[in-house]
């Protein structure tokens, strides 16, 4: 039993692997491919009368350390350089904008459908809001390094911005000065943190010469992270900063006050902890989506009654994307398009108490928008033929 199980996940993370190195070739995001494989071998299973555990429990988990290294993955490719602080400003702006054109007009949208509480239907909103890096940013691989820039800034600040917006609306029924003052409190809070842990951990990697030691860098975000977590703080911003200061590294250390707490050359550790924390980040991604696929019920895609209501939510997302890129000056296409929802969608869906949660924003809307939107991703991806010339010319 043992050595089937071993077997099983062994096969199912190697086509998770097959996915992900053909995706830029079928243009299918991997995403797609292991929700339909989650569910075929659900079915499967059931024809074959083989009895599986139930794995919800793992969902939360799972989703959790996606999202930590995610962020940290996508964190660590994002560069500080002066030259880029008004880029860096603009999509910044355009993600908030984003956040806060979608979260109002979602909540509006849900009290029209009968929702009769303005803080739970902006809860609920919010989730649907927040693009998903783990798909987009993958989606631009293929695409010019403009818009592979404003893929990495836009979903990354969008799933910063979107989980600290969610983490103080669900923390607090009322939306007072006093409120906002404390949660602004916990901000700079989370900021100070940060930055002491950025700098230790950075001292650690730059000193441990035991041959393992990427690993216990991992875990202890992964602890600090949680521990923020226990005590409501924003962590997020926490594995933000620290995933800025292990890619900008190098420059960093330029810094006089900074050369004394460095030893040696750090640049190899830096390059091999991308290395590990990409490789981790595609593990616990792959779990998590297999997973969630396997709990997929069929009638759960086919509800006409949500369909319509996906729709609506769809076209509203790309109206207010359309207005996002025309505000930061970027080109329509294929932009327009890379609107995901995913893995922070479900995780921020999932932790919402149940008496915060409402009717017709079930388990089946968010499936078919997650789908749907990954679609429109998909379809609009292929104009990105166009911009092969101007990626060779910048090889």
């Amino acid at each position: 039993m043992t050595a089937a199980i071993i077997i099983t996940i062994s096969v199912l993370l190697l086509v998770a692997y097959l996915f992900d190195i053909t995706s830029s070739k079928t243009r299918i995001p991997s995403v797609i491919l292991l929700l339909a494989l989650g569910w075929l071998i659900k079915e499967a299973a059931f024809l074959l009368k083989i009895t599986i555990p139930d794995l919800s429990f793992a969902l939360p988990l799972l989703g959790t350390v996606g999202l930590i290294l995610i962020v940290l993955d996508g964190s660590l490719d994002l560069e500080l350089d002066r030259s880029k602080t008004k880029i860096i400003t603009k999509h910044f702006l355009g993600a908030t904008f984003s956040i806060a054109a979608l979260t109002a007009i979602f909540a509006w949208l849900f009290m029209y459908y009968g929702a009769s509480d303005l803080r739970v239907s902006i809860l609920n909103a919010i989730p649907i809001s927040i693009i998903s890096s783990a798909i987009a940013i993958p989606s631009t691989k293929m695409m010019c390094k403009r818009n592979r820039e404003f893929a990495v800034y836009d979903t990354s600040f969008s799933d910063v911005i979107g989980v600290v917006i969610f983490s103080y609306i669900m923390m607090n029924y009322s939306f007072t000065t006093k409120s906002m003052a404390y949660f602004g409190f916990q901000i700079v809070l989370m900021i100070l943190i940060s930055i002491t842990a950025s700098a230790g951990l950075s001292y650690l990697l730059g000193r441990m010469r035991h041959q393992i030691k990427f690993v216990p860098i991992i875990l202890l975000v992964i602890l600090i992270y949680s521990i923020a977590e226990m005590y409501h703080l924003p962590a997020l911003i926490f594995i933000l900063l620290f995933g800025l200061t292990i890619g900008n590294m190098d420059k960093i250390v330029e810094l006089p006050w900074i050369k004394k707490f460095v030893y040696g050359s750090i640049e190899k550790e830096v390059i091999r902890f991308r290395e590990i924390t990409s490789e981790a980040t595609f593990l616990i991604r792959s779990l998590f989506f297999l997973v969630f696929g396997f709990l997929i019920e069929t009638e759960d895609i086919l509800d006409t009654h949500s369909l319509q209501l996906a729709l609506i939510i769809i076209g509203i997302i790309i109206a207010v994307r359309a207005i996002q890129l025309k505000l930061t000056g970027n080109k329509l296409l294929p932009l327009l398009f890379i609107v995901p929802r995913g893995l922070i969608t479900i995780l921020l869906f999932l932790s919402i108490a149940v008496e915060d949660q409402i009717g017709f924003i079930n388990r089946n809307l968010i499936l078919q928008i997650i789908v749907l939107t990954t679609l429109v991703m998909i379809l609009g991806t292929t104009s990105v033929k166009k911009e092969k010339r101007e990626i060779q010319n910048e090889n």
